[in-house]
């Protein structure tokens, strides 16, 4: 039995170097069950080369994909046609809001890494150890544990409602990568958190959570990382002060 196909208009965002951003309209016939990065890379071969994307992996591991798919931001890559449009219906594709646009629905990423450059993230490729007789399971050990779960898709700090009015802001994901280190007593990584463009800065819109899809919630780490600053505030406040030697 041939599967059902559904009539789709893709409105796509177009800006090439200073022109004024519109949107280019393709309608294709496609499959209810392909995603979105499917349709948009069949648009660059058969209907438009000039078309500007990023695309990788294609299984929501790299975080390259990165768009906002009618007005909300997600990695095309893992978004199905039916969760976002009908047959018949409009699919609208933008760039991720709070980056400078490079080409059509590529964004600079700069702002996001220079962010977790700045908290001394350093994102690395998993090594495993070899694993111990008898057992199938290798080990994460040191460096290697470190949030290795963010892919820096920059989908939190697009959708967060601080970062467009806040340049200076830390922004969700590299905050969110700094819990470990403050837990493990960095006073650096504390005294950059606990600051008018750290975790304070947050509205608790919780935008971020919402958008995440590799589920890290870098608003729950931000509000216990809160918890934790202001549990040390009360501390230092009712500390018993030494008695001055005689």
């Amino acid at each position: 039995m041939d599967k059902p196909t559904w009539r789709v208009t893709f409105a796509i965002h177009r800006q090439k170097g200073q022109e004024k951003p519109h949107f280019d309209r393709f309608t294709l016939e496609v499959s209810p069950d392909e995603y979105v990065l499917d349709a948009i890379e069949r648009i660059w071969a058969f209907h438009d080369r000039s078309l500007t994307f990023r695309h990788a992996c294609h299984h929501a591991t790299c975080g390259t994909c990165g768009v906002r798919i009618n007005g909300v931001e997600k990695l095309d890559c893992i978004t199905r046609i039916a969760d976002v449009t009908r047959d018949g219906g409009t699919i609208k594709v933008e760039p991720l809001r709070s980056f400078p646009v490079v080409s059509d629905l590529v964004v600079d990423m700069s702002r996001l890494y220079n962010a977790m450059e700045r908290v001394g993230f350093r994102q690395v490729v998993p090594v495993t150890s070899a694993p111990a007789p008898g057992s199938d399971q290798a080990c994460l050990t040191g460096d290697e544990l470190r949030l290795v779960d963010c892919i820096e898709c920059g989908l939190c700090l697009s959708a967060c409602p601080v970062t467009a009015d806040a340049p200076q802001y830390l922004e969700p994901a590299a905050l969110g990568a700094m819990q470990q280190g403050i837990q493990a007593g960095d006073e650096t990584l504390y005294a950059l958190a606990d600051s008018s463009d750290g975790v304070w800065r947050c509205h608790n819109a919780f935008a971020c959570m919402a958008v995440c899809p590799a589920t890290i919630s870098p608003a729950q780490r931000i509000m216990e990382m809160r918890r934790q600053f202001v549990g040390r505030r009360l501390q230092r406040l009712i500390r018993p002060r030494k008695e001055p030697e005689p």
